[in-house]
């Protein structure tokens, strides 16, 4: 599902990202990307929602090389893939509902599609009974389950989680994991970056770590 071949990474201000990351990841693994802040591993996830391009090296996500892919294919890349952001962005003026919703909108889903995903998805994270809430009504871990449904709604192949127990407490840390955990059972690659140690010892089956943009270890487990 995802190879990446002898990748370097480095920004327009000369900071090198990534040092010549070669990885292959295949369908419904579930990988702990691990290291300290500022190793590389957003970096890592930008270039496979093609956010960001590779300055030396290649890219395959679904076999296709994100380097060579036209801008216009981009939007199509993505519908495959759900992100959640550790600082969540939700809209702040839009209940959970139209967040998760708006998701749908983008990609032109009809009434239909949108009044009847929007809600299942939310059932899934258990908030169903917070769909009129705005996101200041909601709690630091609810406000991440809005995020995680809105990255679901599109049933992606592929599901990209960037710190996603950042901002959270241990307790709720865990039932957000353990929803993550869930979704990779049902079919769902996912890749987890995290510098939280409660997360990359008792999740997912395999830990690759980065150190200063080097991948250091690769561990099935």
């Amino acid at each position: 599902m995802i190879r990446l071949v002898n990748v370097t990474l480095r920004y327009p201000n000369n900071v090198v990202a990534l040092r010549n990351v070669s990885l292959e990841i295949k369908k419904q693994e579930f990988v702990i990307l691990k290291g300290h802040t500022g190793c590389g591993k957003s970096s890592l996830l930008r270039l496979l929602y093609r956010d960001v391009v590779a300055t030396e090296g290649s890219v395959y996500v679904f076999h296709r090389d994100l380097g060579r892919m036209s801008p216009r294919d981009i939007p199509y890349l993505r519908r495959r893939i759900g992100v959640v952001f550790q600082d969540f962005l939700l809209i702040p003026t839009k209940t959970a509902y139209q967040n998760v919703s708006y998701a749908l909108e983008a990609r032109g889903a009809s009434l239909r599609e949108i009044r009847t995903l929007t809600p299942e998805v939310l059932e899934m994270v258990g908030l169903a009974d917070k769909l009129n809430c705005l996101p200041e009504e909601l709690s630091g871990g609810e406000q991440q389950r809005v995020c995680l449904a809105r990255a679901l709604v599109n049933k992606p192949d592929l599901l990209l989680a960037d710190e996603p127990t950042g901002n959270l407490d241990a307790a709720t840390s865990r039932e957000i994991m353990k929803l993550i955990a869930s979704i990779n059972r049902k079919g769902t690659t996912v890749i987890v970056a995290t510098h939280d140690p409660e997360v990359f010892d008792h999740f997912g089956h395999r830990v690759v770590e980065l150190e200063e943009g080097v991948l250091v270890r690769d561990v099935r487990r």
